[in-house]
């Protein structure tokens, strides 16, 4: 009888341990979703990482000069210096 027993206390942790591997906590594709959503996750930090590089840029230029408060104001409200004329190209 402890002949019997040894084998399917065996193939019982097997079936355990098989089942763990796919339907589990740290299965397979639940391992497999997780890396894709880290994927997406650190491609998104590295798009806010840009746009906030280019935001200190551009707090940088509008604390030191003020050419691009010139440009801004040219191109957000349309704005032209004394003596210029504004010309309007519509695409």
């Amino acid at each position: 009888m402890a002949n019997r027993f040894v084998p399917a206390a065996l193939i019982a942790l097997l079936v355990i341990l098989h089942g763990q591997l796919w339907f589990g906590r740290g299965s397979v594709p639940n391992v497999s979703k997780l890396t894709g959503q880290l994927d997406a996750q650190i491609q998104n930090n590295i798009l806010a990482v840009q746009a906030n590089e280019r935001l200190m840029a551009e707090i940088s230029d509008l604390r030191e000069g003020l050419e691009i408060v010139e440009e801004k104001a040219r191109t957000e409200l349309g704005m032209v210096k004394a003596n210029e004329i504004y010309v309007q190209i519509a695409r």
